[in-house]
């Protein structure tokens, strides 16, 4: 495993655009990296994340926690801190996410998969005035995240509880398209297709999907080289441990791996 996560990572090194938009040749590309990805988020909003993944990390409680993404329906105990050190994402992509969620957020925000609210804290924070529908499998982890956002004064944020299966269906029945969606909750090729699959169908060519550890797997490898080449991508761009996908039209299909 370890051996093939250094060749995935030589690749990536060896064939990325640099972070700073040098040799990107697509206009609207350029803009994305060199204006939205080196944007320097507001650095107070950040230490108060900071600080509730800290909490979190410092969190010694053993919780009943359901796992729904890993192939097989597991329910077991897990200490708060592991949740937080090994599932939480860290302040160097947290602040991408909240870049991205400043630029391409509204209408709503939607995410698979909250665990204890850390990302989604660096989307909603940025935008409060957007709404955020986070789903979550686990009801114990669920019930975390709300205290977290509760504590952190979000008023943005609402937690769906349940299989992704069962309360997507229903998010999008009254035509509300989603501007920013981020994909977190299942490590596995055949469900992460469908769940972009059916988002796509009700997103509109403003609609950004980020996909997190595409490279976490073979499984997950698969899933991303499949997707971003579906037709109604534009552009995909891949960071290592994410994919970003764009629906927008008139730009020709573009995949891009990029420094971050």
């Amino acid at each position: 495993m370890i051996f093939i996560h250094t060749i995935k990572y030589l690749n990536y090194y060896l064939l990325s655009h640099h972070k700073k938009g040098h040799g990107i040749h697509s206009p609207f590309v350029f803009d994305l990296v060199s204006r939205v990805f080196n944007s320097k988020p507001d650095k107070d909003v950040l230490s108060a994340v900071r600080q509730v993944r800290n909490r979190m990390i410092s969190d010694k409680r053993k919780i009943i926690f359901e796992d729904l993404g890993s192939g097989t329906w597991r329910k077991g105990l897990r200490k708060v801190s592991d949740i937080a050190k090994y599932s939480a994402i860290t302040e160097k992509y947290g602040k991408l996410l909240s870049n991205i969620a400043t630029e391409f957020a509204s209408p709503m925000i939607l995410e698979l998969g909250t665990s204890l609210g850390i990302s989604t804290l660096y989307m909603a924070s940025f935008c409060p005035d957007t709404p955020v529908y986070t789903i979550e499998g686990s009801p114990t982890v669920a019930a975390i995240a709300r205290q977290n956002f509760i504590e952190a004064g979000l008023k943005n944020v609402k937690v769906l509880v349940g299989p992704f299966d069962d309360i997507l269906p229903g998010l999008f029945k009254d035509g509300v398209k989603p501007g920013l969606v981020f994909i977190d909750g299942n490590h596995r090729k055949t469900p992460v297709i469908k769940y972009f699959n059916q988002i796509s169908e009700f997103s509109d060519s403003k609609t950004v999907v980020i996909i997190d550890d595409i490279n976490y797997s073979k499984e997950m490898s698969e899933a991303w080289n499949e997707i971003k080449l579906n037709r109604r991508v534009s552009v995909s761009i891949d960071i290592l441990r994410m994919g970003i996908l764009f629906f927008r039209e008139g730009i020709n299909q573009i995949n891009l791996i990029i420094r971050y």
